[in-house]
């Protein structure tokens, strides 16, 4: 009897295992193990409890990976699966928000959890929870596994989704990345990735808590890397938000970045000229008013203080009347050119996904499995492949482990 091992229960160990049952012949046993006492922990977690499952736009430009060419050939298997429909055949009633991000209909990440889960049972896949793998050995055509607690498992087809460094507090111990490098593969660094970041604290001084819709740019010295519209949340440590942690997968070493700053422009519809009259223009109306009442009804007035130090503009008590055309000038550019410096990630806790990883050459693109290790498998979050928020790393996660699970089953039925 042959015996296809899955392990991690996570989104992309379930489907995988889901793929291999449906696909594989009678005498072939799918068996999955998960070290956490429940399945799809960290899947529960995603799109704040609403499960943000998949992306309609779903192009290599949305991914980090030091390898492009081949991370496109991997998404074009993917999108032959079209993740919609699969999750539609399994019961899944998806809607499509902004963005092209889908979601379950219900809203519920504990819904697409349960659903896999049922899955599992229908199709008598063996699921064995609290169960840590220690070690991966191979033998001819025969993987053994070892756990925590002395069991074996042995199987002729492994699948590892097991996750990557991100997000240790929902079980994932970086496990399969290690057994990735134990095997043989060339791994490009890791990072921690969608991330908040800290900065300079001087320039976020009494700001904590606010939060702004801006245009944030990332910037090597005076060369611009990458720009995100959306809303910058402002912490006791540094900057946070969506598009702060979609730049946050370009400060990766691949990348090379040697100088990255962030300049956020609180104002992106206007030119800066534009800017400037309108800023005079509103003290025209306002001459009298203090520099916190200007701003009071502009931006938020703890932002517009801060501005005004950036841009050495004086005192804060000074009367709006008394600025000069050069300093409304200086004022506008500040406001559209707001820097934060000494950028660093806040580590792996706080990242949603790992960057780098097993070096994408090394892979078919069409299963996931290891050119140099047939029957052994990686998906996920194990690969140099990280996705932007939005549904793109579930995209990868989903449709590896569909893929990987549907060869590893077929190759065995045909052997």
């Amino acid at each position: 009897m042959n015996h296809i091992l899955i392990l991690g229960g996570g989104a992309s160990g379930m489907v995988a295992a889901i793929s291999a049952a449906e696909h594989a012949a009678k005498d072939t046993a799918v068996i999955l193990l998960e070290q956490n006492s429940k399945l799809g922990k960290k899947l529960l977690a995603t799109g704040n409890g609403r499960c943000n499952l998949d992306n309609t736009t779903c192009t290599v430009d949305r991914y980090f990976t030091s390898d492009p060419q081949t991370a496109s050939m991997l998404l074009s298997h993917i999108e032959q699966i079209n993740l919609q429909s699969w999750f539609t055949e399994h019961g899944l009633l998806c809607r499509e928000a902004e963005d092209g991000r889908l979601y379950p209909y219900s809203n519920q990440a504990a819904d697409v959890v349960n659903l896999l889960i049922y899955w599992l049972e229908q199709l008598h896949v063996q699921v064995h929870t609290d169960c840590r793998v220690t070690e991966i050995a191979q033998a001819d055509d025969t993987f053994t596994v070892v756990t925590a607690d002395g069991s074996k498992f042995n199987g002729n087809a492994i699948i590892c989704a097991m996750g990557g460094n991100a997000g240790p507090q929902f079980g994932s111990e970086g496990f399969g990345i290690k057994t990735a490098f134990r095997s043989g593969c060339q791994m490009e660094p890791l990072y921690p990735c969608l991330v908040p970041l800290k900065c300079n604290k001087e320039q976020i001084q009494n700001l904590s808590g606010i939060r702004v819709k801006a245009a944030a740019s990332l910037y090597d010295e005076a060369q611009l890397i990458h720009t995100e519209v959306g809303e910058i949340q402002f912490t006791d440590y540094g900057i946070s938000g969506i598009a702060i942690m979609q730049l946050s997968g370009w400060l990766g070493t691949q990348y090379g970045l040697q100088h990255p700053t962030i300049r956020l422009n609180l104002f992106p519809q206007y030119t800066e000229d534009a800017l400037t009259t309108l800023l005079v223009d509103r003290a025209q109306r306002m001459p009298n008013a203090s520099i916190i009442d200007y701003m009071t009804g502009l931006v938020h007035p703890q932002i517009g203080l801060a501005v005004w130090h950036t841009c050495n503009l004086g005192n804060e008590t000074r009367i709006v009347s008394s600025l000069q055309t050069k300093e409304w000038n200086l004022l506008a550019q500040g406001l559209q050119q707001w820097v934060f410096s000494d950028l660093q990630d806040t580590g792996w806790k706080n990242a949603q996904t790992t960057g780098g990883g097993i070096a994408l050459h090394q892979i078919e693109p069409h299963s996931f499995q290891l050119k140099e290790k047939h029957g052994m498998y990686f998906v996920g979050e194990t690969v140099d492949c990280a996705g932007y928020c939005g549904g793109y790393n579930l995209h990868l996660a989903f449709g590896s482990g569909i893929l990987a699970g549907k060869h590893a089953a077929e190759k065995l039925k045909n052997e």
